[in-house]
């Protein structure tokens, strides 16, 4: 266990500031799951079978878990398992299996399903991109500004740490290196 070096983090139940990550992906979910139910509440794939959106929740679970994440650049189930899981539907696509009609109707209804749960998916990533763009903006600093620099990081400092300044400046920026 020790040459894995893990990382010992405390965390507080249900306190949701303390789990980013998992907050981040439920309201993920959230938005997909909106849009997702906002699309078409039925589906038919043939004319005595009607599924609603429950019924239809594991084919948002596939698409979401089969979907690249823009943090890893990778898909969860990657991630977690160290690959994509084949489904029946797979089988399908590849003609490996004779159909009846009312399986291919199953199939082709499947697919769309899939297909309009990864719209969402699409949908729900550029609307918070958009929305994480509008609020969040680097600031441009210009040559002769003075700015404020910022001591979190100042390990040298002496003294007790709620005793120090948060700040120290005001500093004349003389030269820029990078944007930020």
């Amino acid at each position: 266990m020790t040459n894995l070096e893990p990382n010992l983090n405390f965390f507080i139940a249900y306190h949701s500031q303390t789990d980013g990550p998992a907050e981040r992906m439920i309201q993920t979910m959230e938005d997909i799951l909106r849009r997702f139910c906002a699309y078409e509440m039925e589906y038919k794939y043939h004319e005595e079978y009607t599924h609603d959106w429950v019924s239809l929740l594991p084919a948002v679970q596939r698409a979401y878990n089969t979907s690249r994440n823009s943090i890893t650049g990778k898909s969860p189930s990657l991630v977690e398992k160290g690959g994509n899981p084949l489904f029946p539907v797979d089988h399908l696509k590849k003609n490996l299996l004779t159909i009846n009609p009312t399986a291919k109707g199953f199939h082709d209804m499947w697919k769309k399903v899939c297909e309009t749960a990864a719209r969402c998916i699409a949908k729900s990533k550029e609307y918070n991109k958009q929305m994480y763009d509008k609020t969040h903006k680097e600031p441009e600093f210009q040559e002769g500004e003075q700015v404020l620099v910022s001591t979190l990081n100042f390990n040298e400092l002496r003294g007790p740490k709620r005793m120090r300044n948060s700040f120290l400046g005001p500093f004349t920026i003389i030269r820029l290196i990078g944007k930020n």
